[in-house]
C-alpha cells in the first residue's frame, strides 16, 4: 500500500525534505523507491531497498548508471507511435504486429 505523501510516516517526509533536490521518493509496505530528478544523471536512475538504511546509503553514493541514458521509448519511432498518458506510461491503440 502507497503511503499518502508521507503526512502519517515521519521517515519519508525526513527522506522526501532531506533529498527533493535530488530524488523523488516514495515507498510501498515492503520497499523503499527513489527516481533520480535529473534524467540525465551518470548516477542509477532508481534506487529500491527493503532495509531503509541501505537505501539511504545508496542514495548518499549512488551505483554508477548502467545502460543507455535515454529510454526507448522517449525516441522518435516511439513518439511517433505511442500516446504519453504520464511519467512513464505509454499507450498505443493499434493491435501488435505479428
Amino acid at each position: 500500500m502507497m503511503r499518502d505523501q508521507g503526512a502519517d510516516d515521519p521517515m519519508l517526509w525526513i527522506l522526501r525534505r532531506h533529498y527533493a533536490a535530488d530524488w523523488s521518493i516514495r515507498r510501498t509496505a515492503h520497499l523503499w523507491i527513489a527516481v533520480a530528478t535529473d534524467p540525465e544523471t551518470d548516477r542509477a536512475p532508481t534506487v529500491m531497498h527493503d532495509d531503509v538504511e541501505k537505501f539511504v546509503r545508496e542514495l548518499e553514493d549512488p551505483p554508477a548508471r548502467v545502460g543507455r541514458r535515454v529510454s526507448l521509448l522517449s525516441t522518435s519511432w516511439s513518439a511517433e507511435r505511442l500516446d504519453r498518458l504520464g511519467d512513464g506510461a505509454y499507450r498505443e491503440d493499434r493491435p501488435p504486429i505479428t
